[in-house]
Formats: structure tokens, sequence, C-alpha cells
């Protein structure tokens, strides 16, 4: 029966790349499984009460709500937003400077609708967000990856690979990079490295697009310009998202850049979901219109600073210092470790016998690597189930050295 599908697939359905992590929940799901595979937020600091007290907008405005809503996004949380982010912006965006989007994910593959031909390349970092990958790849991208180390992507690299690539006569769209707390990585580009990556941007002809869902969620340090603000060329579009913030299943992202690009993804938009939900967009605009967001982020950056120094002693405590290094993470969800004699693929294999689950590090490369490392997230788990993961993945390292 399935014949008839098989035989009329598209060229991208027969080559599409499922997720890593979501066809490992079969594994993650087993009973007693301590997972840090995932990168969910924790569900027992999502504001439900704060947020629930929004659905009353329903009765103010629900003939308008339940109806289809403009593209561009819900007027009033836009306006929020813009004043919002000024800070991290270096100024305060326009209307038709932004987009509201569902999830920042959507961001992605409006990004490739309308900067992707097949064939055409991307520059990532090397690790980098495995579902850009998916969403790039998907629209016919290619890549080309940049090594990362506790500083963020080593932007001194780009100009010689840059023209490297060009003297082979490969079509460079836009950088992709993922500022604060990297996804795996866990590292925050320098100042240094931001203005430089501008410069570059600038002398190549070669946009930047800034993923920035983490960016809020800091514990230590002070929050550095974005990308976006040191350039006031517009050639950078930032995204940014409610799920770390707020909760992912609000499903409400958005982007900021200049009119021309913004414009382009309103259009592709209208085609792909006509718009994102009016109603998630009112809920979420009444919850920070009273001040929620402001109140309740110190609580997520609390919970969240506890965990992360909950697994940095637990690392400190059970794993093989001579064996595994790490960048303590100055906020966002999760840790990277390297284990440069260990093989990752087999030690997750070791590990579930145990009963706790990671991330291999090798579907986050663009093009190999990461046969030592592991993706280990910590917002999601309590400290004391933390601390026991923690203990059953040392003894899975120390079995296999």
């Amino acid at each position: 029966m399935g014949k008839v599908w098989e035989l009329n697939f598209s060229g991208k359905a027969q080559n599409v790349r499922p997720s890593p992590i979501r066809e490992m929940l079969s594994v993650i799901r087993q009973p007693g499984m301590i997972s840090f595979a995932g990168g969910m937020p924790a569900p027992d600091v999502f504001p439900v009460k704060e947020f629930h007290e929004g659905a009353e907008v329903l009765l103010r405005d629900g003939q308008n709500l339940l109806q289809y809503g403009t593209t561009e996004g819900y007027a009033p949380l836009k306006e929020f937003l813009a004043e919002w982010t000024a800070p991290r912006m270096g100024r305060k965006v326009s209307s038709d400077e932004m987009l509201l989007t569902s999830g920042s994910q959507q961001v992605l593959d409006l990004m490739g609708w309308a900067m992707i031909d097949p064939g055409d390349y991307i520059i990532t970092e090397d690790p980098s967000y495995l579902a850009a990958f998916t969403a790039f790849y998907n629209h016919g991208s290619r890549f080309i990856g940049i090594p990362t180390d506790a500083e963020g992507m080593v932007v001194d690299t780009l100009p010689e690979t840059i023209e490297k690539a060009r003297s082979q006569g490969k079509k460079i769209k836009f950088i992709y990079t993922i500022v604060n707390f990297q996804n795996p990585a866990g590292c925050t580009l320098t100042l240094e490295r931001r203005k430089k990556l501008v410069d570059i941007s600038h002398r190549y002809g070669i946009p930047i697009f800034e993923d920035d869902p983490y960016g809020y969620v800091r514990f230590d340090g002070e929050h550095l310009p974005s990308i976006f603000s040191l350039d006031p060329e517009g050639g950078v579009i930032y995204a940014g998202s409610f799920s770390k913030i707020l909760a992912p299943g609000t499903r409400i992202g958005w982007c900021t850049g200049s009119r021309d690009i913004i414009r382009k993804l309103t259009v592709f938009k209208q085609a792909l979901d006509l718009c994102s939900s009016p109603i998630s967009q009112a809920l979420i605009y009444e919850y920070c219109r009273k001040g929620y967001l402001d109140r309740h982020l110190p609580n997520i950056i609390a919970d969240y600073r506890a965990k992360r120094d909950a697994m940095e002693e637990s690392f400190r405590k059970y794993l093989p210092l001579d064996e595994v290094n790490w960048v303590k993470p100055e906020g966002g969800f999760f840790y990277w470790i390297h284990m440069p004699r260990i093989d990752a693929g087999e030690l997750f294999k070791k590990a579930i016998e145990k009963k706790v689950a990671f991330v291999t590090g090798s579907p986050f490369f663009a093009n190999g690597g990461g046969e030592h490392n592991a993706r280990i997230n910590y917002t999601y788990s309590k400290p004391d189930v933390i601390e026991e993961g923690v203990k059953r993945l040392g003894e899975a390292i120390r079995e296999m050295l």
C-alpha cells in the first residue's frame, strides 16, 4: 500500500533527516531513566497561575482573538517587545522591523525560504544547533563549520575560510551564530569577536543570523551587546523566543531585522501558517503587560543557576578530571563535555545500561566531528537527580577507560 507514496515523494522528503533527539525518545522514556538529553525548561518554574490570569482577555476581546490574525503579529505584543528589547537591540525597533513567529524555530525555516537555494552554503559554528541544520538542510543548504572555543566562534578564521570557499565557487548566504550560552557548547561569543564578526560581514557582504533563545537566562557576568546593536548597516537579523523565558508551549518567538528581510519572511509566513496563534500572542501580552515577565525571569534564572551549580559540583565529584573537560556556562541550558579518549557513541550505550541518557556530539557538527563530545542538559532535572545522574555517568566513563 505504501508504494504509491514512496514513488511520489519529493526529493526533499527522500533525503529528510529525522532529529536524533526525537528518535531517542523511546529509549529516554524507559522507567528509572535519568535524562540529560532534552533541552527542556523545568515545568515546575512555569508561571501557570500568572499566565492563567490573562485568560480573561478572551471575555473582553474574544471575537477578535478567535478570528484570523495578521501575519505580522499582534500589535500590542510587538509594541511591548520593541520597548522591552530596546536595551539589547541598541534602540527601539519599529513595527515593520519585527515579525512574530510560531516559536523562533519558525525563523529558521523562514530564513530557508527567503535565503537558501539548493546548493547554497551557510556558515555555522562547529558545533551548532542541530535543528538549525535540519531546517536549512531541508531547503537544500550545505554547511561550512567554524570551530568554537570558550569564547565562541573562532571569528579570526572566517576571512580565510570565506575566500577559500568563494575561490571554489561556493555561494555563502549568511553566517548563523548562537551568541549566548550556545547550544550545544555553552560558550558565549565575546564582545571583541562580535565586533570582528560585524566587520567581516561588511567586508564580504554576508549577512548575519543572530539566534538568541537563551540570552536573557544569564546567571553570571554582564549582558553583552547584541550583534544587531553593533551593526548600523542593517545586515543582522536577530531571533528571540518566549520558550526559555516563559514557556515553550506558548509557541511564540520573534525576529528583528531590516524592513527588507522582515518583509520577505512575512510573505513566506503568509503561505506557511497565515498567522501565529492570536490567542497565544494575546495571552503573552497580558502576562507581560502586568509586569510578570520581569518579575518571574529572576525566578527562572535562580532555579537554573542552582541546577548548573549542582551539575558543576557533581562533575568535579564524580567525573575523572584528567579525562574529561568542559566550559562552565554563564547561562543557558547546557554543558558540553569533551572526552579525548572516549567514544561518545559507545559511552551512550553503557550509560543507557546505567539508566542515564545524554546526546552524543556528532549530530551537532555540520560535516563530521564530535565523536568525543556529549551535550548534557541541567535545567530539567532537580539537583538531587542531577547528582545521581552524573554519578552514573562517571561510573560509565571509568568503565571505558
